[in-house]
């Protein structure tokens, strides 16, 4: 059985695409990451509860202070990204469920009221979030280039705060001049699924 969709959007997001290295000087705009965002946010997680935060590192400032934070070999790509983006989980996702999850309100409460549990749930459905945030990328022509070569701690305390834990660190834009490493090996089909 073939695939629906288009042979070229499965190349442009799968196939084709790889972490990038390298970026070119064209700016990434608020509109295109509003237009990211605003495609991504329907991708499923448990409950709706869309814990995900981004922060947009704009400023020199800012990119400064990043890139001191981030490992030594991811921090030239950092600092020469034309858009930075941090993701991170917000451990207080569950005061949103109510709005977000209205067919079962006491959501909040009854699954979610201990800290040690919100934690959990945050990191995995933020991650997954990520990775429909990194496909979105893709999606709008852009290259993407996720680390978590990083201080998490530092950028925690530099960036976020105690209710939001850092993911990962997204280089974002046209891909540059050798971007790309050649393209590792995948598991094959029957190496990753098991039928019972």
């Amino acid at each position: 059985m073939s695939l629906v969709l288009d042979p070229a959007a499965q190349d442009l997001l799968f196939r084709e695409a790889r972490t990038a290295n390298t970026f070119t000087d064209e700016p990434v705009t608020e509109e295109q990451v509003e237009a990211i965002y605003d495609l991504v946010k329907y991708g499923p997680t448990a409950f709706n509860q869309s814990p995900l935060r981004i922060t947009l590192v704009r400023s020199p400032e800012a990119r400064e202070r990043l890139v001191a934070l981030m490992a030594e070999g991811n921090q030239p790509k950092t600092a020469a990204a034309p858009l930075v983006a941090i993701l991170s989980a917000d451990n207080e996702f569950h005061e949103e469920l109510p709005a977000l999850f209205p067919h079962f309100p006491q959501a909040k409460d009854a699954f979610f009221s201990e800290r040690q549990v919100r934690e959990s749930a945050a990191a995995m459905n933020a991650t997954l979030q990520a990775a429909y945030f990194i496909i979105g990328v893709r999606a709008a022509g852009l290259a993407a280039g996720p680390m978590t070569g990083l201080d998490f701690e530092g950028v925690r305390k530099e960036f976020l705060d105690d209710d939001h834990t850092p993911l990962m660190v997204v280089n974002i834009g046209k891909p540059g001049p050798d971007a790309w490493f050649p393209r590792s090996p995948r598991l094959a089909y029957e190496d990753v699924v098991t039928t019972v």
